[in-house]
């Protein structure tokens, strides 16, 4: 990480300067605000943590509980969610004290004797070869406290406002702070309102926000139910520190998830479909019962629980509405939204595919920089339209992929002597859940061309970095100083975008383009990036050549990879790279770059490549910016 840019600072490195007003926010709300995030769960902290860092606008987050999380429901931590949390400087912090799932085991009933279960599969997590992140386990309270530390440090020392509950949400027809907030204080004080730019409802599946704007989630019922606990227990099981997708032939199924710790443990105990005349039964299955469901469905090992962290029992339901803001779809050409929802505010999931929690932040990492880039007025306010643009088929989707994984994981394992009773294979669901790879990493997300994703013209001269889809990182080695890491670790949760311009062959027209971006009235980094602020605040420039590091001489790197940041105008030494070639294995093989014509890969603020472009391609690459980008004092 970097820091000491405008002096030197005593203490914790992570602690930025507090901006000017904002060392001591005030205890309430104030009656104007930029952005109200209405909702403390995942997708909220997200989105706080990444806007407290600017402090050219206002952000507040209200809670209706009185205090942080203590103990949460959702545990799976996919591999994107972790590579996100690198762009916060969290990842390291999160892996430590996580439990990293990099195997899931299958067990079904024993050919010999169908009342015994066995083991009959064994399986990487597919998160190993999609990206350098694992898969983990991690308490959703603990997970939110690292957001909410980050966001305690930021420039805006941003804390949420706990025992306030959204009433409903107006949005006027015109005026600076068109959106008014009623908030009702939980401990039974007078309302009060408040005045917003724009306001974000995270605020759960049964969202007043959501409400307000005239959006109603839709799908299925919900008709099959499940009861999860999370257990202390002493067993024989010889699986029970890794993930278990097991399968009885009467008793049920049970999806075992090992927690972090290394002792808590996870069990997902399969209920039956739900019949109305029998739901109010189920909802109240007590953990006993659940406890007895375990051992039956685990025969021949045995199960002794000795302490219950948490229990309740749910209902599979998977549902969506039509769009993430209040925008009617017949208006958009006429109207800006002003109010947005994200997560279980506008999708649901069930549990057993780890989605509910992860989509949910991604949601909001997605409009967090787009938010940010029109209140900085670094974007017209018609950027906004993207998120519900670019969300909600991707929610669709995965509520799709979910619907069927469900289906699978509630379904009895086929019984060869009744093939009339149906059911799954178990091999069918082994070989379905290595399908299903991408999706239970998060990294099926593909976003198609559009305002903010460009054509797969030149995809050729990158084939790992498709366009649309999140940037895969790689190993490298810094020029400036030798070390080993991982380049996309240099992206960061500030906003900017990233343009990563892999060397051709002699590195000519490399260093055609970074003198082009450096001297060109055209160039979108003198175009666009303000008087005073850093020359990578708005297009962060990093460069990858085909050579060894040491053959680079870092006093002959072309000027906009040395550029001259803060107050003291101090070099930043962080902007070239080279493959390693001693450890290997080597960034342009693993990416499929073009060796001969190099390549230019645009990264939007939140991961996602942009474009793929060819190094020579600078009336492309400043047509794509001019296209959203405003110039500042426009």
């Amino acid at each position: 990480m970097q820091y000491y840019l405008n002096g030197y600072q005593y203490g914790d490195p992570e602690l930025q300067a507090a901006a000017p007003g904002f060392e001591h926010p005030p205890a309430d709300p104030p009656d104007t605000v930029d952005v109200l995030i209405i909702g403390t769960g995942p997708a909220g902290l997200v989105l706080a943590a990444q806007l407290s860092t600017f402090a050219g606008f206002t952000t507040r987050i209200v809670e209706r509980r009185a205090g942080p999380l203590e103990l949460g429901h959702a545990d799976g931590v996919a591999s994107r969610t972790v590579e996100m949390f690198e762009a916060f400087g969290l990842s390291s912090r999160l892996l430590r004290e996580a439990c990293w799932i990099t195997e899931t085991v299958f067990w079904r009933p024993d050919e010999k004797d169908r009342s015994r279960i066995t083991r009959t599969g064994r399986v990487d997590d597919a998160a190993n070869e999609l990206s350098e992140m694992p898969h983990v386990i991690v308490n959703q309270a603990r997970l939110q406290q690292h957001l909410l530390e980050y966001m305690q440090k930021s420039p805006t020392r941003l804390t949420p406002d706990y025992g306030l509950e959204a009433v409903r949400v107006e949005v006027a027809d015109s005026g600076d702070h068109p959106v008014t907030v009623t908030l009702r204080p939980t401990d039974g004080g007078a309302e009060r309102s408040i005045r917003a730019k724009y306001v974000v409802g995270t605020d759960g599946a049964r969202s007043a926000v959501r409400r307000s704007i005239g959006r109603e989630l839709q799908g299925d019922a919900a008709n099959h139910a499940w009861g999860v606990m999370d257990i202390l227990a002493v067993t024989d099981f010889p699986d029970i520190r890794i993930k278990a997708a097991i399968q009885s032939a009467n008793e049920g199924n049970i999806l075992l998830i090992p927690r972090e710790g290394d002792y808590l443990v996870r069990l997902y105990v399969d209920l039956g479909e739900v019949v109305p005349e029998r739901r109010d039964e189920i909802r109240r299955t007590p953990p006993e019962r659940l406890i007895e469901i375990a051992r039956k469905v685990l025969h021949p090992y045995t199960l002794e629980v000795k302490d219950i962290a948490w229990a309740s029992v749910y209902e599979v339901g998977q549902r969506v509405t039509d769009k993430f803001d209040d925008v009617p779809e017949d208006q958009v050409a006429a109207r800006l939204p002003r109010v947005f929802i994200a997560g279980d505010a506008c999708h649901t999931h069930s549990a057993k595919a780890g989605q509910g929690m992860n989509v949910s932040m991604q949601d909001t990492f997605n409009l967090g920089w787009k938010l940010a880039a029109v209140l900085e007025d670094r974007a017209a306010p018609a950027l906004l339209h993207t998120y519900s643009a670019e969300r909600q088929p991707v929610a669709k989707e995965l509520i799709d992929f979910d619907k069927e994984w469900s289906a699978i994981m509630g379904s009895p394992p086929k019984d060869p002597d009744h093939p009339e009773r149906g059911g799954v294979d178990p091999a069918e669901l082994q070989d379905y859940y290595i399908r299903s790879g991408r999706y239970t990493s998060g990294l099926a997300t593909h976003y198609p061309a559009g305002p903010l994703i460009g054509t797969s013209e030149h995809q050729a001269l990158a084939r790992g970095h498709t366009v649309g889809m999140r940037f895969h990182s790689a190993p490298v080695i810094r020029v400036a100083d030798a070390k080993p890491l991982h380049l996309g670790h240099v992206h960061r949760a500030d906003g900017a975008w990233r343009l990563y311009a892999y060397a051709d062959a002699r590195a000519e027209r490399l260093h055609a383009l970074l003198g082009w971006l450096g001297e060109s009235p055209a160039s979108p980094l003198r175009r666009y990036t303000p008087a005073h602020a850093d020359p990578d605040s708005v297009i962060d420039v990093r460069a990858i050549y085909q050579q060894g590091h040491r053959e680079i001489r870092v006093d002959a790197l072309p000027p906009v990879l040395l550029p001259r940041k803060g107050r003291h105008g101090l070099i930043d030494y962080d902007k070239a790279f080279s493959p390693d070639l001693v450890k290997g294995p080597d960034i342009f093989d693993l990416r499929g770059i073009d060796r001969v014509q190099g390549a230019l890969v645009l990264v939007r603020p939140d991961q996602y490549v942009s474009h793929v472009l060819p190094l020579d391609g600078h009336e492309a690459l400043a047509a794509f910016f001019d296209s959203f980008l405003l110039a500042p004092g426009a």
